[in-house]
């Protein structure tokens, strides 16, 4: 019987939301929650004679919308629980469900974000780097308008809030004096990255561990990578730590295509004897952990928790899915929201970290025993990333 280990747990369970893709940012998800405010929850009465106080739930008329990257809004990754963090935060708050748009095609970053401008909609929440400059046009173009941008710090503009685009950028711009109703959330991946090492570390037999990236051209798919690296090689500085890239420029290869990951991951495998494969590839990586286990090799799984977001504990071909880096997604999502609305929120960079809580692995999973030594070492880990004691990246961290 396969068992979820909860003594490592480093984030409570996400609840999975499957919601079909719209065209237009008119359109929500066939499967989006309903739009009505929670109810309110009848009090109870002091006594027979007085009678029952109501408290009023929660209600807001901010309208949200979500431009998600190429690819799906349901694809048990980065779209999908990037969303569900914006449907939780309208729930939180009593707004209506947020309405969700897939671009076609990275051409279509920039009208399907001003399409929600043009309706009026007050938080618009672009997911992933590639809208990165689209939103910080927008978000100098709309002031009064709030952006959260997943996985876009820190933000490189220039003096004026322009993204700064020269072969050698200075940066010089401040993000949060010049775009202060743009929140840019990133996270520290080189740490997930680093606790998914030492699980590889811990369970190899041939001590010949391996990752798999979509594309070099994204920063945190490489910091993912070289935390992965740094934290085997914490374990054991002898072990062979292999990786390699899918693509080096076709995106929708590198995050939208299982059968190509499948393909390479296949190859990859067999040239390599890796017996632990660490995926950063997003829907293209499903096909990695497809091959991962077919080749009766453990995987980790990437952004959440894969275990349950592809239903590995009924779907065999993910079964052997041991743990998974995390990005704490829907959480941050949910949290800039519902900051906005009470009046918390600030624009700037917005870092999750493991002081923050924002990263950590899933909970262990597969019939892949993982050591209590591991076990113990993720926890450590952890707990000296939160205390800023333990480098998990190297010098060029981010760069191919």
């Amino acid at each position: 019987m396969r068992t979820r280990s909860v003594g490592t747990s480093l984030i409570a369970v996400l609840a999975l939301v499957s919601s079909a893709c719209t065209t237009g940012a008119s359109t929500s998800p066939s499967t989006s929650p309903s739009s009505a405010p929670a109810s309110s929850a009848a009090a109870s009465s002091a006594a027979a004679s007085t009678p029952a106080t109501t408290s009023a739930a929660p209600s807001s008329d901010l309208k949200i919308g979500v431009v998600t990257d190429v690819g799906t809004v349901d694809d048990k990754n980065f779209n999908q629980y990037s969303y569900e963090g914006a449907q939780k935060g309208a729930a939180d708050i009593g707004a209506v469900a947020p309405k969700v748009v897939v671009p076609a095609d990275a051409s279509q970053y920039a009208p399907d974000i001003n399409n929600f401008i043009s309706q009026g909609f007050n938080i618009i929440v672009t997911v992933g780097f590639n809208l990165t400059t689209d939103t910080i046009k927008a978000a100098k173009a709309n002031a009064d308008v709030w952006f959260i941008g997943v996985d876009q710090a820190p933000l490189c503009i220039t003096e004026t809030g322009d993204p700064d685009t020269a072969a050698t950028p200075k940066c010089a711009g401040d993000p949060a004096k010049l775009l202060p109703k743009y929140i840019a959330i990133s996270y520290e991946e080189d740490q997930a990255g680093y606790l998914a090492g030492i699980v590889a570390a811990g369970i190899t037999k041939a001590d010949k561990v391996g990752a798999i990236g979509g594309v070099n051209l994204v920063p945190a798919v490489v910091r993912y990578i070289q935390g992965y690296e740094l934290g085997a090689k914490s374990v054991n500085p002898n072990i062979e730590v292999d990786t390699a890239y899918v693509t080096t420029s076709d995106f929708t290869k590198a995050f939208n295509d299982p059968a190509t990951g499948a393909t390479f991951a296949k190859q990859f495998i067999a040239q390599k004897g890796v017996d632990v494969l660490f995926q950063v590839a997003g829907k293209t990586g499903n096909g990695v952990l497809q091959a991962a286990c077919a080749a009766n090799i453990a995987g980790i799984g990437v952004d959440v928790d894969q275990w349950i977001s592809l239903n590995a504990a009924s779907d065999k071909t993910y079964g052997c899915i041991v743990t998974s880096a995390e990005k704490h997604l829907s959480d941050s999502v949910e949290s800039a929201i519902k900051g906005i609305s009470d009046g918390s929120a600030k624009g700037g960079n917005v870092l999750y970290d493991a002081a923050k809580g924002g990263v950590g692995v899933a909970p262990f999973t597969s019939s892949i025993s993982v050591p209590q030594a591991t076990q113990d070492a993720v926890t450590q880990a952890l707990a000296a990333m939160a205390a800023g004691t333990l480098k998990t990246c190297p010098s060029d961290c981010g760069q191919p």
